[in-house]
């Protein structure tokens, strides 16, 4: 079963954002997973949960929960940290497919 990680983002700091992003793929790649979509919210046609607002999404896949969830954890994207830190405020979940 293929797991999708979705990423919602409120970008902080555009430069910062920049070096993130031009790493984080790497990351992702180690463990066998892709970037599969990148892109700009557009507006929410229903928010019950009241998520907050975001300017950016994410769509990663992974061959499996075990891969997603040991990218997540992993020493690799763990030192990103910081950078993701000044760059952006993110929620980050997965769902399978």
């Amino acid at each position: 079963m293929t797991i999708k990680v979705i990423g919602l983002i409120q970008l902080n700091d555009l430069e910062a954002f920049e070096e993130y992003r031009s790493q984080v793929g790497d990351t992702v790649a180690l463990y066998q997973g892709k970037i599969t979509s990148r892109g700009e919210f557009s507006s929410f046609l229903w928010n019950e949960l009241e998520c907050d607002p975001f300017n950016a999404f994410v769509e990663l896949e992974f061959p499996d929960l075990e891969h997603s969830q040991s990218w997540a954890n992993s020493l690799e994207y763990l030192n990103l940290l910081a950078i993701r830190s000044k760059a952006m405020r993110l929620t980050l979940f997965s769902i399978a497919s």
